[in-house]
């Protein structure tokens, strides 16, 4: 049986490293940006035209400045824009109608690493595949030819498209009709710290903006969506009736109620998903990943509103939307896709929709929390170094069936290994706290057994 060649850089979110080391040292940087020009050659772009951008990380202009060293090295020209969003560079990549685009970026990491991740000419996220052929381009990155004279590229300053991306948004913002909520918002030090004042600046209801101060190592650092506690915590002191936040790239968006509850995306995606089916625009249904909450399933049923499933990962979704001609799709962790208004996850944008969807369908979101019964779950990290040998035995194979046959009905399992870690995941979700433990602890034994054994 033929072995599937793995992706060596690229990871689930582009390549990520500590910023001047390993992956993100420069001559890597330059090497990656050889490479995307040349995979853009490939593929019928004779002279590369390729939109930059960058979050706030200190790191984020000696990255820029190696990869785009590497695009005019290879014939490719660079067109600047600056700090914004990952989303504002996919949206520039469309409106500019560039031949693909470029984020340096480690999203949601801490201020010391830093990213690139790639854009289609479309504004898309790469797939694994193409990913795989850059890899492979920079691999053979001596025996690339080097252009000279006229033939070498040229930087060029576009931060006039960050001004375009926020016309964009605020053509959102100007839909929606009810603006009297208090509203607080952590902009997580990142790259919506500039905009979000400007898009707010004619919301009805009072605007408290935190963490809208990005020094170069503040990013993230006990602020945005993965430390929700901040949001919380100033929301409810401020007793405003929604808090907002972002992370350090903006592609992502978490919510809090007036009494500090959590809306995320499985919220989000019941709201906008009922409010662009009103609209006529939903398209086949709701893609979620299958992580997110069986009551999802179960109140989009209510309204005839089909849901998807797919792997954990903005791609998968994009792709099961594709697939299944859904025009929303999201993960929990808050990385919405509405396809109508954006090629990738738009955290500004995904929070105004759903704040014109409370709008436009009279929600209450003090309630939202209480309507939307989660089913209890457990999730156990187990970690076993062979893990792809445990999840393959018959052994375990067994387990499954007998824990889906047990839940049939009344709940559901995943087994899934991590994709950077030695770590197998048990996922059991059932109303049935009983029934939900035994199984986790039936898997849990199983898999440990499995690995004493020697993975048979």
């Amino acid at each position: 049986m033929e072995n599937k060649k793995v992706r060596r850089m690229f990871g689930t979110d582009g390549v990520r490293d500590i910023a001047n080391k390993g992956f993100m040292a420069p001559e890597t940087a330059m090497r990656l940006g050889r490479a995307f020009t040349v995979f853009l050659m490939k593929r019928g772009s004779e002279r590369p035209r390729i939109a930059v951008g960058r979050d706030t990380r200190h790191s984020g202009q000696m990255i820029e400045a190696a990869l785009s060293a590497g695009i005019t090295s290879a014939g490719g020209s660079v067109y600047a824009i600056g700090e914004i969003p990952t989303p504002g560079v996919s949206y520039s990549v469309t409106y500019g109608h560039f031949d693909g685009g470029a984020v340096i970026s480690a999203s949601h990491n801490p201020a010391e690493y830093n990213g690139i991740k790639y854009l289609d000419g479309e504004g898309y996220k790469l797939s694994d595949e193409e990913e795989l052929e850059i890899e492979g381009i920079y691999e053979a990155d001596v025996g690339l030819e080097r252009p000279t004279h006229g033939s070498v590229g040229r930087i060029y300053d576009a931060g006039e498209l960050t001004g375009k991306y926020l016309d964009f948004l605020l053509g959102i913002m100007e839909k929606v009709e009810n603006t009297d909520r208090s509203i607080l918002i952590d902009a997580a030090n990142g790259a919506a710290s500039a905009l979000v004042g400007p898009l707010f600046k004619n919301w009805k209801g009072k605007v408290s903006i935190l963490a809208n101060h990005p020094d170069g190592l503040n990013i993230n650092s006990g602020v945005g969506v993965t430390n929700m506690d901040f949001l919380v915590r100033n929301t409810m002191d401020a007793k405003a009736d929604i808090g907002i936040a972002y992370d350090g790239d903006t592609d992502r968006v978490l919510m809090c109620d007036g009494k500090g509850r959590i809306i995320d995306g499985d919220i989000m995606l019941w709201v906008i998903g009922r409010w662009l089916k009103s609209k006529g625009t939903l398209g086949s249904g709701v893609v979620a990943t299958v992580m997110s909450n069986m009551v999802l399933e179960d109140l989009l049923a209510k309204e005839d509103i089909k849901v998807f499933r797919c792997g954990v990962g903005d791609r998968y979704v994009l792709d099961t939307m594709r697939k299944e001609n859904s025009r929303l799709g999201g993960e929990q962790s808050g990385h919405l896709i509405a396809l109508d208004y954006a090629n990738t996850g738009d955290g500004l944008c995904s929070g105004l929709l759903f704040l014109r969807a409370l709008s436009d369908l009279d929600e209450d979101i003090s309630t939202l929390s209480d309507r939307f019964d989660r089913y209890p779950q457990v999730l156990k990290n187990l970690r076993i170094e062979n893990k792809d040998r445990v999840l393959g035995s018959i052994k375990l194979k067994e387990a499954e069936e007998n824990a889906l046959n047990k839940l049939k009905g009344k709940g559901r399992m995943l087994l899934r290994p991590s994709g950077t870690e030695p770590l197998i995941r048990i996922f059991v979700e059932s109303r049935d706290h009983k029934l939900m433990n035994e199984t986790a602890a039936m898997l849990e034994k199983t898999i440990l057994e499995i690995t004493s054994a020697g993975g048979n």
